[in-house]
C-alpha cells in the first residue's frame, strides 16, 4: 500500500492509463478482427459494395492503429507489423482471382 502523496498518485496514474490501453487494444482487435472478415467474406464478383466495405474497415483500422501508436499505447514497430499484416490480408482478398503471380 502507499505510504505518501507522490506513491498514491502513480497509482492513480497507473490504473488510469491501464485502463485506457485496455479500451485501446480492445478496440483495435475488434477492428482487425472486423477487417479480416470483410476480407474472408470479399467475393471478387459481388459488387462494389463489399469492396468499399472492405476498404472502409481497413481504414477505420489504421486510424485506430495510428492513434494507439500516438499515444503510446503501441509501439510504432508493432503498429507497423499490424498495419502490414492487414493490408497483405486486403490485397489478397481484392486483387483478381485469374492474375497470375509473379514467381
Amino acid at each position: 500500500m502507499a505510504n505518501n502523496k507522490s506513491a498514491k498518485k502513480r497509482i492513480q496514474i497507473a490504473e488510469r492509463n491501464r485502463l485506457r490501453n485496455r479500451s485501446y487494444k480492445s478496440s483495435l482487435r475488434t477492428l482487425m478482427k472486423r477487417c479480416f472478415t470483410a476480407c474472408s467474406g470479399y467475393g471478387g464478383g459481388d459488387g462494389d459494395v463489399s469492396r468499399e466495405t472492405v476498404e472502409n474497415s481497413l481504414n477505420a483500422a489504421f486510424s485506430k492503429i495510428d492513434k494507439a501508436v500516438k499515444v503510446g499505447v503501441l509501439h510504432k514497430n508493432g503498429g507497423a507489423h499490424k498495419k502490414s499484416r492487414l493490408s497483405a490480408a486486403v490485397k489478397k482478398a481484392l486483387e483478381p482471382s485469374g492474375a497470375a503471380s509473379p514467381s
